[in-house]
């Protein structure tokens, strides 16, 4: 390939690695050692689905097995982003011509994640059978996106995300390989490497093709040096890899409700903005937090509830970006505030009650005489008006055969522990709540 030929090709392609030993990141695969390594050289390849984070090496793994392989194997694509259903069945019609001439057709699916249900079962018959050994690539977790038939046929194979060791060793290795970037006339300065290397989000494409991009762009404006400060004019940076339906959704919304649940503002204030960042939708995330305002905070403290919930409806009525103002408030008020879950705790022990005994009959006392016949039934007959006998009457009001049950159980965070008190004082003698343990 000439220079000028591979001008027209991003540096992602131009250092595509054409070797196992070259693949950056993934020892473990394409190591020595290396399970795909070992099935490409022994003949004994196995479907697989290959799951890991955008710019790990999927489609060059892919690549080099197809380098590799023998005559026994047959090696072809299929993009499940811009092929259908019927092409699939043009490569199945092909295996079973190659099977008659003693060959086996290995299929690579890239983005195996877009086909649907229906989609994803044409492969069942066809794997079991061994017509084809599939190779799925995908950056959606296979839990979610596979079939759980078609991933109990092939091996999860799990890339691991590249770190900023890694990326900073390919861009310095292109800098010393790349035809294209050494004629160019341009000295990266070691800072921009760092730059790139931490901010593309361990993707391989992205830290490359930047770049390349970076160096163009210097060279087109006579510039011999490329440094944070020409960087810095040219505006160009990564975006990340954050997606509202990847897995980093819910890994980072994961992260935001843990770090309010341990009480660290400072870590909940970066997972939230990181997701802000991504283009979340502050709903979202408002919402989450008038759940845990209940489900990690409870009567601890009943300002969270109020708190959360105003900024959901400031988020509604104010919009980004003013309202990461909103939500950075209530995010740190969360994560301060005391931490119950009794509230949670109750409404599960009494959900689990209720699917225990469902039909348990409402005390009479408790039902409402609206006809005659009722009340003549001792509908309403021995209902103490609580607010005759100074606020509290005395009396179970649960169904008979469970009366004396308790389901919420104050803690001694916060306010809850005056609820605690104050149940303790009112069912003394008929309710037990047992000391915190």
């Amino acid at each position: 390939m000439s220079i000028s030929e591979m001008n027209w090709s991003p540096l992602s392609e131009r250092l595509r690695p054409r070797e196992f030993d070259d693949v950056v990141g993934q020892e473990h695969l394409t190591g020595k050692k290396g399970i795909i390594r070992g099935a490409v050289e022994s003949g004994k390849l196995f479907s697989m689905i290959l799951y890991g984070p955008p710019g790990t090496g999927k489609t060059t793994i892919g690549e080099i097995i197809r380098s590799k392989l023998g005559n026994r194997y047959h090696f072809e694509f299929f993009s499940a982003s811009l092929q259908g259903t019927a092409d699939l069945k043009k490569h199945f019609e092909h295996a079973e011509r190659l099977k008659k001439v003693g060959q086996q057709l290995v299929l690579f699916v890239d983005e195996i994640h877009r086909l649907n249900k229906s989609q994803q079962d044409v492969f069942l018959p066809v794997t079991e059978k061994g017509l084809i050994i599939l190779i799925g690539a995908t950056t959606e977790n296979p839990s979610f996106e596979v079939n759980p038939a078609l991933l109990s046929r092939c091996r999860l194979v799990i890339l691991k995300g590249l770190n900023e060791s890694d990326i900073d060793n390919l861009l310095r290795k292109a800098l010393e390989k790349d035809r294209v970037l050494k004629s160019s006339g341009v000295t990266v300065c070691d800072e921009v490497i760092e730059v790139i290397s931490q901010s593309s989000g361990g993707d391989a494409r992205i830290a490359l093709n930047l770049l390349d991009t970076l160096v163009e762009s210097a060279a087109a404006l006579d510039r011999t040096s490329l440094d944070l400060q020409v960087m810095n004019e040219l505006s160009v940076l990564p975006s990340g890899r954050y997606t509202k339906k990847g897995e980093e959704h819910y890994d980072l919304i994961s992260a935001f409700i843990k770090s309010m649940r341990g009480s660290d503002p400072d870590a909940a204030l970066y997972y939230m903005l990181r997701m802000l960042e991504g283009g979340e939708d502050p709903k979202f995330i408002a919402r989450r937090m008038v759940i845990f305002s209940s489900e990690d905070i409870g009567l601890s403290d009943p300002m969270a509830l109020v708190i959360a919930n105003a900024t959901f409806q400031a988020v509604s009525n104010v919009g980004l970006p003013e309202c990461v103002l909103n939500l950075s408030e209530a995010a740190i008020y969360l994560a301060v505030a005391t931490k119950s879950n009794r509230t949670c705790s109750a409404m599960m022990k009494a959900r689990e009650m209720v699917k225990a005994t469902p039909n348990l009959d409402v005390p009479l006392k408790l039902r409402n005489a609206v006809t005659k016949m009722m009340k003549e039934l001792g509908y309403g007959k021995g209902y103490n008006y609580p607010h005759t006998t100074g606020g509290f009457s005395r009396e179970y009001y649960l169904p008979e055969s469970i009366k004396e049950e308790v389901f919420y159980v104050p803690g001694t965070n916060g306010k809850e522990r005056y609820v605690l008190e104050r149940l303790r004082s009112l069912w003394k003698g008929m309710k037990l709540y047992p000391e915190e343990k």
